[in-house]
């Protein structure tokens, strides 16, 4: 069976940080970007299909359909608002009463695999000055890493096994690094370094609770 380096992971990722409006308001997105090499009809059936997305995210339940509703176990919940097959989704993300924020999904074909976009788009409120891109940007990147081991190795850990990673001086060392890509993600996006390291550092604390 293929392995996978689970700190090499973040490499295969591309990161940028973008600045829109939404209704009216400033928003910041979160992007992701990485090429797999499996067919994009795959890629496509493991982030749509319930079963599969349970393998390398957490259980989901709802209508996973156009204008249906879905449930992320003990995490997010929204509506799907387009589906076109093999090449995008868009749907809200409503987590913890924290108000709405919107997530769209592109796929396409690259070269002999599929490439998968994720962008993560966000009013701007006062958490984003305190914690940056990487508070949202950390999950991502773990649950980019679970599809890689997913479509790549074919492991699973379960919430158990998941949570005991996160906690180990790897999974410590993952977020690190993550946080460190998304930092230098924001300052390429014309943040300034001061801001955005200090922003990164608060943002690691909450998530390691050091």
């Amino acid at each position: 069976m293929e392995t996978l380096n689970r700190l090499d992971q973040l490499e295969a990722v591309d990161r940028a940080v973008a600045t829109g409006t939404r209704d009216g308001q400033e928003t910041k997105s979160v992007v992701l970007t990485q090429t797999y090499a499996v067919p994009l009809a795959d890629l496509w059936d493991a982030c749509t299909r319930a079963e599969r997305i349970s393998r390398w995210l957490m259980p989901v339940t709802g209508d996973l359909r156009e204008g249906g509703h879905y449930q992320l176990q003990g995490n997010a919940g929204g509506t799907i608002e387009e589906c076109v097959p093999q090449d995008r989704i868009r749907l809200t993300w409503e987590f913890g009463g924290m108000g709405v924020s919107w997530v769209v999904a592109t796929f396409s074909t690259e070269g002999e695999g599929s490439r998968l976009r994720v962008e993560h788009i966000a009013h701007v409120d006062e958490r984003w000055p305190d914690f940056g891109p990487g508070a949202v940007g950390i999950g991502w990147d773990m649950m980019l890493l679970g599809l890689s081991m997913h479509l790549i190795t074919g492991e699973h850990l379960d919430d158990a096994e998941a949570l005991e990673w996160q906690m180990s001086a790897e999974g410590l060392e993952f977020m690190k690094r993550s946080v460190a890509a998304w930092t230098e993600a924001q300052i390429a996006s014309g943040e300034d370094r001061a801001s955005a390291e200090a922003a990164a550092q608060r943002c690691l604390a909450a998530y390691t609770g050091s």
